[in-house]
């Protein structure tokens, strides 16, 4: 089973190949527009299904439209999925309103328990930062979202005059700021990566459980660079967790 895998985000949106659990021909774009569906449009021969994660309502009909040209049937990934197995492994919705959770989430969950195991605590590093357990009896028990690190550099450029947009670069936190810039380096960098560090710590103590900690999202790796937390980066994870759903629909 071939699946055309498409991860529409606020920020950026991913295409790429499934195929056994393996995720190829991977492009990333910027928004959500024309540029991703031409390199889709470009894989659709290679496939016999397309699976789609969106948490942008308004590009869905651009993305249905291209749907039914390549021949697909259109149906996004959603928490109806989840009646059936995948994976091989039954994961159950355990959330009052599952119809409210983000595409994206799901397919987190799924391509983390396929490929790591449960327990476990997924967080996701895009626009938001989004995190989803897991737990050892396959439940997916709830998540969190907070501000990702773009909300955060764009909130603080905004609304305070003098602040500049600061850059994402590589590199670790000044020992203290002494410029502008360098004070808000250290904000970001260690103050992101404290909130971080005490979501997974309060979860761990919520549900008494020592997840396995998996991340994907553009923004992982510069975040958890130098993060004393075992986390297992995945940059994949989340259309292989789509590719996953859509492959074992009946």
């Amino acid at each position: 089973m071939r699946v055309l895998v498409a991860d529409v985000g606020n920020t950026s949106t991913a295409v790429g190949l499934w195929s056994d659990g393996r995720v190829s021909c991977v492009k990333h774009f910027d928004g959500a527009g024309d540029a991703a569906i031409a390199a889709a449009s470009r894989l659709a021969p290679k496939a016999e299904r397309f699976a789609y994660v969106s948490v942008v309502p308004a590009a869905d009909r651009a993305w249905a439209e291209f749907s039914a040209r390549a021949g697909f049937d259109f149906k996004p990934v959603s928490h109806r999925d989840f009646t059936r197995r995948v994976g091989g492994a039954s994961i159950v919705l355990d959330y009052p309103n599952p119809a409210t959770i983000g595409a994206d989430r799901l397919a987190d969950a799924a391509g983390a328990v396929s490929r790591y195991g449960a327990p476990v605590l997924v967080m996701d590093f895009g626009t938001a930062l989004t995190a989803a357990v897991v737990t050892g009896d396959r439940v997916w028990r709830g998540g969190v979202i907070a501000p990702g690190f773009p909300l955060m550099r764009d909130y603080l450029f905004e609304r305070a005059a003098k602040l500049p947009r600061m850059k994402i670069g590589a590199g670790r936190a000044p020992k203290i700021g002494r410029s502008t810039a360098g004070a808000m380096r250290f904000g970001a960098l260690v103050g992101y990566r404290g909130m971080v560090r005490e979501i997974a710590a309060q979860l761990r103590r919520n549900f008494r459980c020592d997840f396995k900690l998996v991340a994907t999202g553009g923004f992982a790796g510069w975040v958890l660079k130098d993060l004393d937390l075992p986390f297992t980066i995945d940059p994949t994870l989340t259309l292989h967790g789509a590719g996953l759903i859509c492959a074992n629909r009946r």
